[in-house]
């Protein structure tokens, strides 16, 4: 069974950093491309960052573009989202899932796998 655990979130004032972990266990994750969603209160879920197979490749939503880093750690399974100069529209639940698939993509359809989520609260 395919398990992804997020971890790392919590509440930060405006302007804050926090960095979410993405732990993977059932498969060879290294294999597969990863990303990070988000959904807030009220909101769809929406593309945060994703990143390929070996890290080279990362994509970006606008809205975090400069601010969040995508990354990740083969040997250990795990990828990680560090959220910097956070803002109170950031407030969410963060998602982190995995793609089979061959292209990096923010495509939420194309995932395969998800984990439980991780609430992460910016107060102003």
């Amino acid at each position: 069974q395919v398990q992804l655990v997020e971890s790392g979130g919590g509440l930060v004032q405006a302007g804050g950093s926090l960095r979410l972990s993405c732990a993977a266990s059932g498969r060879a994750f290294s294999t597969y491309n990863r990303g990070w969603f988000r959904q807030a209160p009220g909101k769809e879920r929406e593309s945060v960052a994703a990143i390929n197979r070996s890290g080279g490749s990362v994509l970006y939503t606008d809205s975090v573009k400069g601010r969040f880093t995508i990354s990740r750690d083969n040997a250990k399974n795990t990828v990680y989202l560090q959220m910097n100069s956070l803002k109170p529209e950031d407030t969410a639940v963060y998602y982190c899932a995995a793609d089979k698939g061959g292209w990096t993509t923010l495509r939420e359809g194309a995932y395969d796998y998800w984990g439980q989520g991780t609430q992460v609260t910016v107060s102003s």
